[in-house]
C-alpha cells in the first residue's frame, strides 16, 4: 500500500501513518496474511462512526433549525453505507484496500460496506492522530458537503416512505409488499419482494432480508413509474 499517495488523496499528512495502514486494511486480508503487523479497521470503524455522528449531529443542530424527527432522517441518510462507499470511491481509496482476493473480486453490496466501513476507520485514524477538530475539518469537507444535496432530492426519506407518500397522495391507496420467492442457505439468504398496489405489482427487489428487498421494491418502483 502507498500510504503517502493515500495521505495526497485525502489531503492529510499522518503523525502515525500505520493508523492510515490499518484503517485500510479488512479483517479478511490478515487471514491471509497472517504475518501482516498491524490490526484490521473494525477498532477503528468503531471510533470513527461515534465520531462522524457527532459531528454530522453538531452541524445540523447548528445549521438546521427543524424538529428533531426530521434531523435523525437527514443524519440517517448523511451517512448512509451508500452514501459513504461513494465517498470513499470520489476519493480514490478503493485502490488502496487491503483485502482477501475473494473480497476483492466482489463488487456488490459487500463491497459498498466495506468502503463505507473504511471511510468510517480512516475518521477514527484521523482523531487519534490528530485529534477531534482535525476529524471535524475532515468530515465537514468530504462528508457533510453531500447534505444540500440529500436535502433537496429528498433523499432523506426512504424509499418506501417516499413510495407510500406519492401514492397515498395520488392514488389513495397503501402499498402492499409480498414475498415472491426465498432462496440460500440460511447465512446467505435471497428474498425477492414485490411491491403492489391493489392486484397490480409496480415494483421489485431483492436483498439478504425481507426490509431490504422491499426498500429495493420501492426504490424500483420510484424509478419505474409516474404515479
Amino acid at each position: 500500500m502507498e500510504i503517502r499517495e493515500a495521505e495526497k488523496k485525502l489531503k492529510i499528512q499522518f503523525k502515525n501513518s500505520d493508523l492510515l495502514a490499518s484503517a485500510l486494511t479488512h479483517r479478511s486480508y490478515l487471514n491471509e496474511n497472517r504475518s501482516f503487523r498491524l490490526s484490521h479497521n473494525e477498532r477503528l470503524e468503531f471510533l470513527g462512526d461515534a465520531v462522524l455522528e457527532l459531528v454530522s449531529t453538531e452541524y445540523l443542530y447548528e445549521n438546521y433549525p427543524h424538529p428533531e424527527g426530521e434531523l435523525t432522517n437527514f443524519r440517517s441518510a448523511l451517512v448512509n453505507y451508500k452514501i459513504l462507499a461513494d465517498i470513499a470511491r470520489r476519493l480514490g481509496l478503493e485502490e488502496f484496500l487491503q483485502m482477501s482476493r475473494g473480497e476483492a473480486k466482489d463488487t456488490g453490496r459487500a463491497r459498498q460496506v466495506i468502503l463505507a466501513n473504511a471511510i468510517e476507520a480512516v475518521i477514527g485514524a484521523i482523531y487519534l492522530d490528530q485529534g477531534y477538530e482535525a476529524a471535524k475539518e475532515f468530515i465537514l469537507r468530504e462528508i457533510i458537503i453531500e447534505l444540500p444535496s440529500i436535502i433537496n432530492k429528498g433523499a432523506y426519506l426512504d424509499p418506501k416512505s417516499k413510495l407510500q407518500e406519492i401514492v397515498q397522495e395520488k392514488r389513495g391507496v397503501t402499498p402492499v409488499y409480498d414475498v415472491l420467492s426465498e432462496s440460500g442457505p440460511d447465512h446467505d439468504k435471497v428474498f425477492v419482494v414485490g411491491v403492489f398496489l391493489g392486484s397490480k405489482k409496480v415494483g421489485q427487489g431483492s436483498g439478504p432480508s425481507k426490509q431490504e428487498a422491499e426498500v429495493s421494491a420501492a426504490e424500483n418502483a420510484l424509478a419505474e413509474n409516474e404515479f
